[in-house]
């Protein structure tokens, strides 16, 4: 297996020019960053006042289709805004894959809710909708209005679907399972900017959802997140707790709530408004790079390059590749590939094994525990057209 892993590393490398030493994915950067950089530089306004912010929040919002776009300070504070906004309370249970960023989890905690893990689909990587009503059906009651457990006696309040790596999840299917629970659909799009679902941008299907722009990510504001939502009140709620809660005035300080100093500093907000016009360019160059590793692993046994879900448009944030556990073992790969040089990672933790979250509610993670032990994400940074 040794020889066959050397070889494919040295392919990798042959696609991003023979370099000594690949990343998994890094920023891409020309002279329009830097020129709108050095202007806010040059204004003095580079932290929580100026006019990139605004216009990054109104670019935002028409790259993805929504009315209203709030730029934060990362991607875990957009969600963590998102379930505030749509009324996520302490002991509330949240339901949301168990193979996610712990992020995730994470926001939800913030809120003293309870994260509630549920299995993955094969074909998106993401929540199945299929194992979620199934897993209602045994655990769940609706009282009043409200989907309770049964087991716990707790609200289960929202649903948060995680689309993983960039690749669409079953929207329409998990919006019918919300509809039929009385669940709020929050979707945590922080990896698929510039993917969509039907022809709809993801994050636009939910009453809210929230973006990242960390430096990996398909474009970076170094970093900062966004909160999308089509509704008006929410979008203002959001961005008034992200801003200390404080009352416009001319110079006094009032604030009418404990909130949170979570907005986006305008000099990130200029990079972010450069990034953001290349986003096009970004895709095909990510399409390119997905039509280079087809190439590469569609003789090879046992590996499996995974593809954008039907009825979705995937951003290819991350390549992905799904190894046969017969005939690869994904620690012994992972050694190898990373000492040639090529910067390889699995895929994270499942929720329910780490330490914070281990004694959470879960449903059956058959496919989770399986695909947890199959999956690797190799160099995707975008590549230049030739």
């Amino acid at each position: 297996m040794s020889s066959e892993w050397q070889e494919i590393a040295q392919s990798i490398k042959g696609i991003y020019g023979n370099k000594e030493f690949i990343p998994l994915h890094e920023p891409t950067f020309n002279e329009k960053e830097i020129e709108y950089v050095t202007d806010c530089i040059r204004t003095g306004w580079v932290s929580s006042v100026g006019k990139y912010v605004d216009e990054f929040e109104k670019r935002l919002a028409e790259y993805t289709g929504v009315k209203r776009a709030v730029a934060v300070v990362n991607g875990t504070a957009a969600l963590h805004i998102a379930l505030k906004a749509v009324g996520i309370q302490e002991n509330d249970e949240v339901f949301m894959p168990a193979l996610t960023f712990i992020a995730t989890a994470n926001a939800v905690s913030y809120l003293q809710a309870v994260p509630h893990f549920v299995d993955v689909s094969e074909q998106t990587l993401g929540l199945d909708p299929v194992k979620l009503e199934e897993h209602i059906r045994e655990i769940g009651e609706m009282k009043n209005g409200q989907l309770i457990n049964k087991k716990t006696g707790r609200v289960i309040r929202a649903v948060v679907p995680m689309h993983t790596f960039g690749h669409p999840v079953a929207l329409d299917e998990l919006i019918d399972v919300c509809d039929r629970y009385n669940l709020v659909l929050v979707e945590d799009a922080a990896e698929s900017l510039g993917s969509f679902y039907k022809g709809k941008h993801t994050g636009g299907f939910g009453a809210v959802s929230a973006l990242s722009f960390n430096g990996n990510k398909i474009m970076t504001t170094g970093g900062g997140g966004a909160i999308l939502t089509n509704d008006e009140k929410l979008a203002d709620y959001a961005k008034h707790i992200t801003t200390t809660a404080k009352i416009p005035h001319s110079w006094e300080y009032r604030h009418d709530e404990i909130a949170f100093n979570y907005r986006m500093p305008n000099i990130n907000a200029a990079l972010g408004c450069a990034q953001l016009e290349k986003m096009d360019e970004f895709i095909l160059s990510k399409r390119k790079l997905t039509q280079r590793y087809q190439k590469l692993f569609e003789s090879i046994e046992g590996i499996t390059l995974f593809t954008e879900p039907f009825l979705g448009t995937s951003n290819y944030w991350l390549q992905t590749i799904i190894l046969d556990a017969h005939k690869h073992n994904r620690d012994a790969v992972l050694g190898i590939l990373n000492s040639e040089g090529v910067m390889t990672r699995p895929i994270w933790v499942p929720m329910n094994e780490l330490m914070p979250y281990k004694n959470c509610p879960a449903g059956d993670l058959s496919v989770t525990n399986e695909l947890n032990e199959r999956i690797i994400n190799i160099p995707s940074t975008p590549i230049k057209e030739d």
